[in-house]
């Protein structure tokens, strides 16, 4: 059974370019080498963003659910914001 298959893709120019200057200079063997590794690294990007969500997000929401007393008001926010500001100036 076959592992892989073929695609025929349509990028912009500037794409394309970046796809063929990094095989020209050896730093990948074939365009879809480049191609492969940007999807490998989209793919860790939504495994990054999926976990965040999983392990922080959601368990933050649900806690905030659960006791509202937690949440901070917008007005507090803004002005810890500026104080910071502020400071960094």
């Amino acid at each position: 059974m076959r592992t892989t298959q073929q695609f025929s893709i349509t990028l912009p120019n500037e794409m394309a370019t970046v796809i063929k200057a990094k095989v020209q200079t050896g730093e990948y063997a074939t365009e879809s080498e480049v191609i492969c590794d940007g999807l490998r690294a989209l793919m860790a990007r939504d495994r990054a963003v999926e976990n965040w969500l999983n392990k922080q997000v959601g368990p933050a929401y649900d806690a905030l659910k659960a006791d509202p007393s937690r949440a901070v008001s917008t007005d507090h926010v803004r002005a810890r914001l500026l104080a910071e500001h502020a400071k960094r100036k």
